[in-house]
């Protein structure tokens, strides 16, 4: 029994690779049950890039096992200057939980451009950033930059909110 555990420790990498493989496995299946209508098909259509995503997933899975079972082992962290004896920082944690919750509850009455903009900034906010001059507006430019990409050029409907006949 001891031996079966070294060896699972000495190898727990492969952990990752059933994770990565599950997970491309999971992508895959998805991408060929996805309902795919006449008019959508062509050489790339909704299905391409999950397919490539899943493949991809699988490969490194493989890959990664078979590296793993040859000796190969993963390097240790080296680069970053973390003191582990030191506690987590909770305030930070939490205030990005309360961004990102308020965010949820405030996209659908308000639209996307105004409750990115406050997930935005209140990030910021909360990563440490205290330039209240500056960051309320690149806040607001990142979130109507974003919502016109992804609503006007890329055709993803985000909620505008009470900002829809203006924007």
């Amino acid at each position: 029994m001891r031996s079966r555990r070294a060896w699972l420790r000495d190898h727990s990498e492969l952990g990752v690779g059933v994770l990565l493989l599950l997970l491309g496995v999971l992508v895959l299946t998805d991408a060929l049950t996805m309902s795919v209508d006449i008019a959508q098909r062509g050489p790339v259509g909704p299905r391409t890039v999950p397919l490539v995503v899943g493949a991809g997933l699988v490969l490194v899975a493989v890959l990664l096992t078979v590296d793993v079972l040859r000796g190969g082992r993963g390097e240790a962290e080296g680069g970053e200057d973390v003191d582990l004896s030191e506690p987590g920082d909770a305030r930070t944690v939490l205030l990005l939980v309360g961004v990102f919750l308020g965010n949820a509850v405030l996209i659908e009455p308000l639209g996307f451009p105004i409750s990115g903009a406050l997930l935005f900034w209140g990030s910021a906010y909360a990563l440490g950033s205290r330039r209240t001059d500056r960051d309320p507006l690149v806040a607001a430019v990142l979130s109507l930059v974003t919502y016109v990409v992804f609503d006007h050029l890329l055709g993803v409907p985000l909620p505008g909110g009470p900002l829809m006949g203006v924007i």
